[in-house]
């Protein structure tokens, strides 16, 4: 069995994520969005869908982007 990274549980059915190089186990998709989604800067969710983007920084939404300041949007999709 492995062990989340996330929550520690040891779990038969563990799958890895490979992100930038680096090798995670997670037991479950919510303790991988809990890792490694980014969160929000205004509203401090995490961004499980595309959201949109300005310099690096990735918001859930147009709305949140806004309220930042952020004015040259990216959509992630």
């Amino acid at each position: 069995m492995a062990r989340c990274d996330q929550c520690g549980n040891d779990y038969d059915k563990a799958f890895q994520v490979i992100s930038d190089g680096q090798t995670y186990t997670f037991d479950s998709f919510e303790c991988a969005a809990q890792k490694l989604a980014p969160t929000c800067p205004h509203c401090g969710c995490r961004v499980i869908g595309h959201g949109v983007e300005q310099d690096d920084v990735i918001y859930c939404c147009a709305h949140c982007a806004k309220q930042q300041g952020a004015t040259g949007l990216k959509d992630r999709a």
